[in-house]
């Protein structure tokens, strides 16, 4: 018999004692379960068996830490009814399948209504449950495509730039995941029931849309991409190359930080148009980029050090997790050779900690210790 306590997580934060089940996926589905394995929850993964050799993705990385996997072929009966067991032993379950699957798989959220009435059943999806689009295929740049904020993420006159997968699948798909099971999950302290929830990323990311939208409202956003404020439009939200073929950002929107970029550049206000005269903008970018490039970054960097002006040097992942405050921080840490990010939110005092996998236990050891 093996020892159970030696082989558990050590659990601390805000959500030790909450279990979770996460059903085998990628992006959004394995990001939110190991934010919530930081918070000290008991994540336990089943996987489907391996099926394309050529697939590109694995499970190597941060997104996978804090958590077992099991793998069981669902398609089985009695591997459905070990998954089936595992969930009713649940507080969350996680999916990111297309609508369906899960009911033809015979784990709907309906099969664990009064075996597990507190279930709280979050599905992730990019499209959202229901709709023309609900059962089609595709990534973090479709959904931001066709939900209008892809078209402005782009330059005046260049192609749209797609933002890594950090809007779709991780701001607006993971991160959304753990905010709505996580409201279920008090909802569920008044009422003693669990819900489904319908976490879409096309919803989230036009969530993240929120103050585009305001200010498109009220007329001061121009549907054409890279001529407004914070877009690169503007000559005091722009990334400029320094002499060394660095680059430097500047981020000075209220007028207070942007004289403070004036007198790191040594220009006078006097000599400028106003800060928001739009059709200038091109010109006083011109003389922004010029002034810039006389430099080198170290350069620039020591200069805006006593400059409360908003203005930061681009660093790479590693010169990023050597910056003093970044550092001091802790907000990258090396584990394994290769960075991760550390846990947050950040608590007083529950506080989160990097989430370690658990020595494998057998899943009828799980089973018992769920039970």
């Amino acid at each position: 018999m093996l020892n159970i306590v030696s082989i558990m997580k050590v659990q601390r934060g805000p959500l030790t004692g909450v279990r979770v089940v996460e059903m085998a996926g990628l992006g959004p589905v394995p990001f939110a379960s190991m934010m919530l394995a930081d918070m000290g929850v008991d994540v336990v993964r089943i996987d489907s068996p391996p099926r394309d050799p050529e697939d590109p993705h694995d499970h190597f990385g941060p997104i996978w830490r804090g958590r077992a996997a099991y793998e069981l072929n669902l398609k089985d009966e009695k591997a459905r009814q070990r998954a089936i067991d595992l969930i009713n032993r649940a507080d969350i379950v996680l999916e990111g399948f297309r609508p369906g699957v899960m009911e033809r798989l015979g784990l709907g959220p309906d099969v664990f209504e009064e075996s597990n009435p507190g279930l709280i059943y979050g599905r992730m999806t990019g499209w959202g449950q229901g709709g023309e689009l609900a059962r089609s295929a595709g990534h973090d740049v479709n959904y931001l495509a066709v939900g209008g904020v892809l078209h402005h993420l782009a330059r005046r006159g260049e192609r749209p730039l797609p933002p890594l997968n950090l809007v779709g699948d991780y701001g607006g798909g993971g991160m959304l995941l753990v905010v709505g099971v996580l409201a279920a999950y008090v909802e569920r302290t008044r009422s003693g029931r669990g819900q489904v929830i319908d976490a879409a990323m096309l919803d989230g990311a036009a969530l993240l849309m929120t103050s585009v939208l305001g200010w498109r409202g009220r007329g001061n956003w121009n549907d054409e991409p890279g001529t407004n404020t914070i877009d690169t439009g503007s000559p005091f939200y722009e990334v400029y190359r320094t002499a060394d073929d660095r680059f430097l950002a500047v981020g000075a929107i209220e007028p207070r930080f942007y004289r403070q970029v004036l007198v790191g550049l040594g220009l006078d206000e006097g000599d400028l148009p106003p800060q928001y005269s739009r059709e200038d903008w091109p010109a006083m970018k011109e003389i922004f980029a010029a002034r810039i490039a006389q430099h080198d970054l170290a350069h620039w960097d020591k200069v805006f050090a006593e400059l409360d002006a908003c203005v930061s040097p681009v660093l790479n992942l590693d010169e990023a997790a050597r910056h003093p405050h970044v550092a001091e921080r802790a907000v990258y840490v090396t584990d394994d050779g290769y960075l991760h990010p550390s846990p947050a939110p950040r608590f007083s005092r529950t506080p989160s900690t990097r989430a370690e996998t658990p020595h494998q236990e057998t899943l009828d050891d799980l089973l018992s210790r769920w039970g």
